[in-house]
């Protein structure tokens, strides 16, 4: 210790050693500004993008069923057909009793009946057909849970739970005009039933052929 700091007064010696901390409080509070203007802006970024967007969990890979049916009861003879099966136009599938069964539209057969040699009412599919080209996203979307901000022509983007994150993209090509009502099950509450929605989303299938009918899926839909 030097012979001036020996002769300051102990009030003098604490003025001197919060010197080097006073000159560093306005670079301290400076970084705290940052931090916190930083955050409210990355903060109110991600509430500007989650208020543009509407997630739909519950989603499915899927095309309209196309069933196919005797016209006559009869025996099921025989099944020409199997899941997996792709087939063009007026392809027979199936022979009750005497009436030969044909596909009304090329697509991919997705079940068909195991029960050869038993009786098959009138109308009662013996084979489950789609069209794959009409294949699109299915979500179900809760009326609370965003649908008004939806609109066809959304951009969207889609993970496929077979293929972990990886992302598809989109476009809402329906919402639909009535929900699931035959779902409803009605009870003695005073609680208004939350009606649902299906919105579907198209996409290239040419650019994803790795999605099948069937698969689940989470959907993204980028509202305007």
């Amino acid at each position: 210790m030097d012979e001036d700091t020996q002769n300051n007064t102990p009030e003098e010696v604490k003025e001197e050693a919060a010197k080097p901390v006073a000159s560093r409080a306005p670079l301290m509070i400076a970084a705290a500004i940052v931090l916190i203007v930083g955050g409210a802006i990355g903060a109110l970024a991600y509430l500007g993008v989650s208020s543009q967007r509407v997630s739909i969990d519950t989603s499915q890979i899927q095309a309209p069923e196309i069933q196919l049916a005797p016209t006559t009861p009869g025996v099921l003879k025989q099944m020409y057909v199997q899941a997996g099966d792709t087939i063009p136009a007026n392809t027979v599938v199936a022979q009750v009793g005497t009436e030969l069964i044909k596909s009304t539209s090329a697509g991919l057969v997705i079940s068909t009946s195991d029960q050869v040699g038993a009786i098959v009412s009138a109308a009662s599919p013996v084979a489950t057909m789609i069209d794959p080209t009409a294949l699109r996203v299915v979500g179900q979307i809760d009326e609370n849970k965003g649908l008004s901000r939806v609109a066809v022509g959304d951009r969207a983007e889609f993970t496929v739970d077979a293929f972990g994150s990886q992302k598809f993209e989109g476009v809402v090509d329906e919402v639909s005009p009535t929900s699931h009502a035959a779902d409803v099950v009605f009870s003695i509450s005073d609680k208004r039933q939350v009606q649902t929605f299906d919105v579907k989303v198209a996409y290239d299938q040419t650019q994803y052929p790795q999605l099948k009918n069937g698969m689940s899926a989470r959907i993204s839909v980028f509202t305007k």
